[in-house]
């Protein structure tokens, strides 16, 4: 009998990955497209850093971190009484780390391409940068937006190695899709990993060719 429950996690963790990081995104890309701060490279940086780090450095330093034998970690459960090893928040803030710059750069791209002019003249009729952000940047960078979104939320569903380090192998809790897959093809349960893939592949598929067409305008032309 197939356990369902690592495709609900996954996608569960998808969401509200992508949720979070669009909140913090909005604001770290409009820095950094306008900031002249000369931390600005070192943070440009840092956002940057998990496309090229290997996923299990990543894992092993927010284990590290998030150990309640260390300083932080151990901070964070007296105090705040959390404790993210081995936890769905504690996979939440390791995915939203770790996907970061599949949000940020789509929306620093976007807001980069932002004519001056439109920013100049909303400034000049008397609006803050808040306002101009909302009212004037954000409705043309809708296609950065959406691809920021999808890229997101697709990278988040295909993650293994930090969610494997931080979150280990617990049914319910933190077995996702691609921890089941690995245990199915261990246990030479072909046909279980096969399901799990087939699904992940059909669905992560069809939210792709949904943005491909959505930004080529295919589905405009179609329904003219």
């Amino acid at each position: 009998m197939t356990d369902w429950q690592p495709l609900f996690l996954t996608f569960k963790l998808a969401l509200v990955t992508t949720l979070v990081l669009l909140i913090v995104s909005l604001p770290l890309s409009w820095w950094l497209v306008h900031s002249r701060s000369k931390i600005k490279p070192i943070i440009a940086t840092l956002v940057s850093m998990p496309l090229v780090l290997p996923p299990t450095v990543l894992g092993f330093y927010f284990l590290l971190a998030f150990s309640p034998g260390n300083a932080f970690g151990s901070w964070i459960d007296r105090w705040l009484g959390i404790q993210l090893v081995f936890s769905f928040g504690g996979l939440v803030l390791a995915s939203v780390i770790y996907s970061l710059p599949f949000m940020v750069h789509p929306i620093q791209a976007g807001l980069a391409a932002v004519p001056s002019s439109l920013n100049e003249a909303s400034y000049v009729m008397g609006k803050s940068r808040w306002t101009t952000l909302w009212r004037v940047q954000l409705p043309n960078i809708k296609t950065s937006l959406l691809t920021g979104i999808v890229l997101a939320f697709a990278h988040t569903v295909g993650e293994f190695g930090v969610v494997l380090m931080i979150g280990g192998n617990i049914p319910g809790k933190t077995k996702v899709a691609s921890i089941a897959i690995y245990d199915e093809v261990e246990a030479l349960n072909y046909a279980s990993a096969n399901l799990y893939s087939a699904v992940l592949f059909v669905i992560t598929f069809a939210i792709l060719l949904l943005v491909y067409l959505i930004n080529g305008g295919y589905l405009k032309r179609f329904w003219k």
